[in-house]
């Protein structure tokens, strides 16, 4: 690519008065354009219109235009040149104004245009520099295309390069430029620079704050973000969306929440994009009930329910606990593409439908949909969760082989999953050091996982020693290590990794569980004493215990992994916050009705065994969403099969 130099910058001033002239495309440059026959000219012009969806009919008009020599009208060949574009038709584009003697800023500023939304970022800043060396002047239009390919390619130097010459040109003003140089900087990380060109735009209306304000919350400047819309007079609902969308990306889920009512409080009509954002914050709450009041108002709203919106209300529906809505919805969809199959594959997946989940995958198979990589993550999660090895083994190797997809470090996970479910963990070790990539922490805690639950301290310790060696750690691989050599009695090592992770200052991820009730979302940690209704759960929580014991029930201890005597280790697994949330949904609730949990971590094993006898004594249907998963508690069973 080449650059475009101060010493270009100074021709085109320099020849500025010289090309006034050629800056309309009606201008005569071209070729004696005073011999064109009008009719022709109105003729083609009006047939341009009419077809400017059929490329077939662009090409034969094209055709028509130089036997009549109407191409020669500055005008017509602009037509042409920009349907070209339009059509994504660049090869004829490129061709048509290679062919043109001395191209006007109009011609150059279509086929450039062209170039960035074909992705060809290269050829446009090319053309825009070919233009440069034309001494051609180019305006805001063509400065808006080019910097709109910095911003896409995130190529800062030459968007810098375009800024300098956009103050010579005295454009630096211009509201398109300045909203793309705040853009371009701040994609690139230079929010200071992006701030002070805002700062200095005459006008900075909603769209232009709109933009500074994503571009807070892109970098998880969530104060600045919000600070940035409370400064915002009159907002739109595009400038609604976005804050809704910066808080629900930065983990402020509630507050998005907030933000959409008052959107509504405020008498501004939610879009779709809107419905997505708050959909993806009640799925990751698992506010089922909330989420359910949303799409009844997106029906009052008569939202269109596309592939885009369906995808989100399945997601919400299934992350909330409630495959079977998800499954109506699915079947809704007349039109279904790749997006929305994989949305009902992982799906079924999490929620251990895993037969279901393969025959899904069969059927797009069938309908010639090709599935991409977030496919496969879903139908091999499936197998895993059905202890399905063989076919697990077939469907991974067909990704390559059929379907022309590399495997990526998720899919390989998938099957060490696969293989350490059924307890060949040898086998998962030995495939681990087959892979074509580097295995991540995920993938090495869910063997050390297995290892613990099919008592294995031998390859355990093996994945142990790998796990260790892993460049970046979250606090999760660290408790998952802290865990593994706890359980096999190795407190000292237990010890040393909770030390490494104090002193890497990485803090525990406190265990959280909530439940929704009457719309509203109830949290609890392990021995939490907020609720206003504390008594009454504490209250239940024994009468629980009491019942459990009866059927059976023996806290394991060997769970509750801290150095601490057998008493002090039951009382603590006694006041786990699913076990409370558990509690209060009981006393809340009708009788029968099912209860949804979300966990933000793992279930631990003892509470896993006492939910399966809470379900079965209580009569309840108990759907629980940890880290990985969901389990749905029935007559004293789990879906999981004990395995998770």
């Amino acid at each position: 690519m080449m650059s475009i130099s101060t010493v270009q910058s100074q021709t085109i001033m320099t020849s500025n008065l010289q090309h006034t002239s050629n800056t309309n495309p009606h201008s005569s440059h071209f070729s004696k354009s005073h011999h064109i026959i009008p009719n022709h000219r109105k003729n083609i012009i009006t047939l341009l219109h009419q077809n400017h969806n059929n490329l077939k009919h662009i090409q034969s008009l094209h055709a028509k235009a130089i036997k009549t020599s109407t191409l020669s009208d500055p005008f017509v060949l602009f037509q042409i040149l920009r349907l070209y574009c339009k059509l994504s038709s660049i090869d004829n584009a490129t061709k048509l104004f290679h062919c043109t003697h001395n191209p006007n800023v109009y011609l150059y500023t279509s086929l450039i245009d062209g170039y960035v939304s074909y992705g060809l970022y290269g050829e446009a800043f090319n053309l825009y520099t070919q233009m440069a060396n034309d001494a051609v002047l180019p305006d805001n239009y063509a400065v808006t295309s080019v910097l709109k390919a910095c911003v896409l390619r995130r190529a800062l130097g030459t968007g810098r390069e375009v800024h300098g010459q956009v103050l010579k040109y005295g454009f630096g003003l211009d509201r398109s430029i300045a909203l793309k140089l705040v853009e371009l900087y701040g994609k690139c990380g230079e929010l200071e620079e992006a701030r002070k060109v805002f700062d200095k735009m005459p006008e900075r209306d909603c769209v232009a704050s709109t933009v500074m304000m994503g571009l807070y919350f892109d970098y998880g400047m969530v104060e600045d973000g919000a600070r940035e819309f409370g400064r915002i007079d009159s907002r739109d609902a595009v400038c609604w969306t976005a804050v809704i969308d910066g808080l629900v990306r930065n983990g402020e889920l509630n507050k998005g929440l907030e933000m959409f009512r008052e959107m509504q409080v405020k008498g501004v009509k939610p879009n779709e994009v809107t419905f997505v954002c708050v959909l993806s914050a009640c799925s990751q709450l698992g506010a089922l009930e909330l989420g359910r009041w949303i799409h009844m108002y997106m029906r009052k709203c008569d939202v269109k329910v596309n592939r885009f919106v369906a995808g989100a209300l399945m997601n919400m529906y299934s992350r909330c606990g409630d495959i079977d809505e998800a499954q109506v919805l699915f079947n809704e969809v007349k039109v279904k593409d790749v997006s929305t199959y994989n949305s009902m594959i992982v799906g079924l997946a999490l929620h251990g439908r895993s037969i279901a989940a393969i025959e899904l995958f069969r059927e797009m198979l069938k309908e010639r949909h090709r599935p991409n990589s977030i496919t496969f993550v879903g139908v091999l999660n499936a197998c895993s969760h059905g202890g399905l090895v063989e076919l697990g083994y077939e469907i991974f190797q067909s990704m390559e082989t059929v379907h022309g997809i590399e495997p990526q470090v998720e899919h390989y996970g998938c099957m060490v999953d696969i293989l350490g479910r059924v307890g060949m963990l040898e086998e998962a070790y030995n495939f681990i050091g087959r892979m074509r990539v580097h295995p991540d922490d995920k993938m090495l805690c869910a063997l050390l996982s297995a290892c613990k639950n099919h008592r294995n301290p031998v390859i355990g310790e093996k994945v142990a020693k790998l796990l260790s060696e892993c460049c970046r750690l979250d606090s999760g691989s660290y408790i998952m290590l802290s865990n593994f050599y706890a359980s096999i009695g190795r407190w000292n090592y237990a010890a040393q990794v909770r030390e490494n992770m104090e002193i890497g200052g990485i803090l525990k991820e406190p265990g959280c569980s909530s439940i929704e009730v009457n719309s509203v979302l109830h949290e609890f940690f392990a021995g939490d004493v907020r609720h206003p209704e504390r008594k009454r759960i504490y209250k239940k929580l024994e009468e629980l215990n009491y019942l459990t014991k009866l059927k059976g029930y023996s806290p394991a201890t060997e769970v509750a992994l801290h150095d601490i005597a057998d008493k002090q280790k039951e009382r603590a697994l006694a006041v786990h916050g699913e076990r409370l949330a558990i509690s209060y949904g009981l006393i809340s609730t009708e009788p029968y009705t099912t209860l949804r949990v979300v966990k933000n971590l793992r279930i631990c094993d003892d509470c896993h065994a006492m939910i399966k006898l809470i379900a079965k004594i209580t009569s309840r249907k108990i759907v629980v969403r940890d880290r990985n998963r969901f389990h749905h508690f029935e007559n004293g069973d789990c879906s999981c099969k004990d395995y998770w």
